[in-house]
């Protein structure tokens, strides 16, 4: 039986995934005590007196920049945060934690220019990003590879495209619902404003990547030395399939407008992941199915809407 974890700390514990996550290990991990500070990770001794204090057996690294667009709005901060943020938990986890294992989640963007070979990658795969947002991530990602070299215990964890209900409409599937929401509330006209609906993406349930974390610490002890690991289903979906699917689970139609403000600038036609080693390294396969979590998304928008509707 694996052991368990005395103490997890996790930083960017407030965010979408956080929530979730937290949720999940207090499920799995009763008895264990889950540090979640609110902690700015760009302050390199803040960071060194948390991960000091906590003295964690486990430390899972969420804090970020998390959007390609806020990146892009603000590179510095981007830098500062998902780079240096992250040199500086890993640091301090060194010097005041050096049994601790450290999941770092990185990002599936960090492929970047891989995907347009047209097949699933693999963690063999090339970095090659094409945004801010993936590159600070891939340069996090390579630093702390290196830093397992030299005694870090770390599991980079590179998830595909998540989503689920409690997600910000910065993010493709939120956004398509809460505007199908306030259709089919009547607050709106039904017209929909979307990017480039013709891209196909590998998306995931955010329940099932935390069971995926989950099983990271359940398999602590057993892990190789800097592990790599893909969350992906295998399957990359149409952007326009996803929306036609919320405007049927709604029952509404609307009319479809192109927002250039949405259409990145670099993009890859299709990024589709190979989970093989995360099935084989932690028996993890995604087990929600899609349409479910279409349906939460969409149920937690219906929510959202009716309560501001309500209020206003």
């Amino acid at each position: 039986m694996a052991e368990v974890p005395r103490r997890i700390l996790i930083t960017g514990a407030r965010g979408f995934v956080g929530r979730h996550l937290t949720a999940a290990l207090g499920a799995a991990y009763p008895d264990t005590a889950l540090l979640t500070p609110s902690l700015d990770v760009r302050d390199q001794k803040a960071v060194a007196a948390a991960v000091q204090d906590a003295s964690p057996d486990i430390c899972i690294h969420l804090a970020a920049v998390s959007t390609v667009r806020g990146a892009e709005r603000d590179e510095d901060h981007a830098w500062q945060v998902n780079l240096q943020g992250t040199l500086h938990v890993a640091r301090a986890i060194l010097r005041a934690a050096p049994d601790c294992l450290m999941l770092f989640i990185s990002s599936a963007d960090a492929y970047g220019r891989s995907f347009r070979a047209g097949v699933p990658v693999t963690e063999s795969v090339p970095l090659a990003p094409m945004s801010t947002y993936a590159a600070t991530k891939a340069a996090a990602d390579l630093a702390l590879g290196n830093m397992a070299e030299h005694g870090l215990r770390c599991v980079r964890l590179r998830p595909f495209n998540h989503t689920g209900p409690g997600q910000s409409e910065q993010f493709v599937v939120p956004a398509f619902a809460r505007q199908i929401a306030r259709i089919a509330a009547r607050l709106q006209p039904p017209l929909l404003e979307v990017g480039n609906i013709d891209t196909r993406r590998d998306f995931l349930d955010v329940r099932d990547v935390c069971a995926a974390y989950v099983a990271c610490i359940d398999q602590a002890a057993t892990l190789a030395p800097n592990t790599i690991l893909n969350l992906a289903s295998g399957t990359d979906r149409r952007i326009g399939d996803i929306l036609a699917e919320l405007q049927s689970l709604a029952g509404v139609a609307v009319d479809v407008r192109v927002d250039p403000m949405r259409v990145r600038k670099s993009d890859v036609a299709s990024a589709c992941g190979n989970a093989t080693l995360a099935h084989a390294t932690l028996g993890w396969a995604p087990a929600i199915p899609w349409e479910q979590t279409l349906r939460d998304v969409l149920d937690d928008w219906r929510g959202q809407v009716g309560a501001a509707s309500g209020e206003a």
